[in-house]
């Protein structure tokens, strides 16, 4: 039987953390003046009760190291538990929100997806909207410690290939962890108070600035206000667009960067092909605005711009409705979701780095098949890339579209129609945020989704920000086996 106690301490000292932060939006409600504080009181009292009892009831068995398998459950059970204490301040304030909602919220802050099932926030106490933007701020910091930390070690997805960026954890994955952490905070909190003040001098106030700033740099993407970015059209839309960029760069180039290393961001093959592809993307749409609808220069740059990054992004800001420009860019916006932006970043999706993993194997089996006698080997940045890493990247990319596929056909068994469903299944997985068509559209929410639906995007929504692999690998019966 599997030592559960250091995966139990470490969730248990997490929700406490949780609940311990839930302290902020209830000054911010006192602040405002709303009786909306109560509830915040109450989910504190709960989640650091429960938290504590877990972490002080498990604390025996913390050792050094965690095993494998403990490593799984570990990634998996923290995003599972704290979507659970999250959606608490939903359930007992003012939204008198159902269980299935509040958890679907919550879920969708901490993934960083941005799908939202509540209509009126203009309205919303101002606790509640700092709660969301905070839980979408701290699941952006914690995956990109996932992604550095525990999914090198667990050669989840070709993420292997990054174990030699100066992060190998050699096993140690807690105190390794710890220190990672540390440093990706420090540059992850002042990336957030720049672009805060960016927001504020652009013309938002404190409290709009302050919420936007932290879900641009989760690339999570709720909004104070049911119409999303819509309110800030100008130059919001431009802070906005390069924060979202910012955040999906490795953040391990920051703090390579920040001790006087300036080659390895701009020589890093993932940011150059992002950069690229964004570049393309962005042009594309910009020429098919102004040639085709004809529409001014400036204007349609800024919306191209930020559309297309907040969709590439998995950010899910919204600031038009783009499903009006007309067949071609509804169809390309749903595949530029399905790219997403860096590896350690906070950003979801795909990741560009297995497209260019792809396209090096590609290439590799052409020149095979042209000349038989070769030896032809895949190469990234510069080195040759080995077939475990190779094998993992394609059994990842099957799975996505197979779990793509079996989501849609899930969701249409529960009533939905073909474009909600197909899109509501890509949005979940690749943790985007709006979906296509009327009801799940960037002009619309998922508020109106029978509950079944909700249920299985919840789900989705986990698997897919843990790149789906560390969840489903629990089913296995080997996996229990000592």
């Amino acid at each position: 039987m599997h030592d559960l106690r250091p995966v139990g301490y470490v969730i248990g000292l997490l929700a406490a953390v949780l609940g311990a932060t839930m302290a902020v939006p209830m000054a911010v409600d006192l602040a405002y003046d709303n009786g909306h504080w109560q509830a915040f009181l109450q989910s504190a009292i709960i989640t650091i009760i429960i938290g504590a009892a877990l972490a002080i009831a498990c604390a025996s068995g913390v050792g050094p190291r965690l095993t494998l398998q403990q490593s799984f459950l570990l990634a998996t059970g923290v995003w599972v538990a704290l979507p659970l204490f999250g959606a608490l301040p939903f359930l007992f304030g003012a939204t008198g929100a159902r269980p299935v909602d509040a958890i679907f919220e919550a879920m969708s802050g901490l993934t960083t997806t941005g799908a939202t099932v509540f209509v009126g926030l203009d309205r919303f106490p101002e606790g509640l909207l700092f709660w969301r933007s905070m839980l979408q701020w701290f699941g952006g910091v914690g995956i990109i410690v996932v992604a550095m930390v525990f999914l090198p070690e667990l050669k989840v997805g070709g993420m292997q290939i990054f174990r030699s960026e100066g992060f190998d954890t050699g096993g140690k994955v807690l105190p390794r962890a710890a220190q990672i952490a540390a440093q990706i905070m420090a540059i992850y909190v002042a990336l957030t108070v720049v672009c805060g003040l960016a927001y504020v001098g652009v013309g938002m106030t404190g409290f709009e600035a302050v919420n936007h700033a932290m879900t641009t740099l989760a690339t999570g993407g709720f909004s104070t206000s049911d119409a999303s970015f819509g309110l800030f059209q100008g130059a919001p839309e431009y802070v906005a667009s390069v924060f979202m960029i910012v955040a999906s760069l490795p953040f391990v180039r920051y703090i390579q960067f920040v001790a006087g290393s300036t080659r390895p961001l701009l020589d890093d093959p993932q940011v150059r092909g992002f950069g690229w592809t964004l570049a393309a993307l962005v042009a594309v749409i910009w020429s098919y605005r102004v040639i085709v609808r004809g529409d001014g220069l400036e204007h349609a740059f800024r919306e191209a711009l930020f559309n297309v990054t907040s969709i590439i992004t998995g950010t899910g800001y919204a600031s038009v409705d783009y499903q009006l420009w007309g067949h071609f860019p509804i169809v390309l916006f749903f595949f530029i979701g399905l790219i997403g932006g860096c590896a350690g970043s906070t950003c979801c999706s795909v990741k560009i780095f297995r497209y260019q993993l792809l396209i090096a194997a590609i290439s590799a089996q052409v020149r095979r098949i042209h000349s038989p006698s070769g030896v032809f080997t895949p190469h990234y940045d510069g080195q040759p890339v080995t077939e475990e890493v190779l094998s993992s990247v394609m059994a990842f990319l099957g799975l996505f579209v197979v779990g793509l596929g079996l989501v849609s056909v899930a969701l249409g068994m529960t009533g939905l129609d073909f474009i909600t469903s197909v899109s509501g299944a890509a949005t979940a997985i690749a943790n985007i945020g709006p979906g296509l068509g009327e009801i799940i559209g960037p002009a619309g929410n998922f508020a109106a989704i029978n509950d079944p639906a909700k249920w299985i995007l919840t789900v989705t929504m986990l698997l897919g920000r843990l790149e789906l692999l560390v969840v489903l690998v629990l089913f296995l019966p080997r996996f229990w086996r000592i």
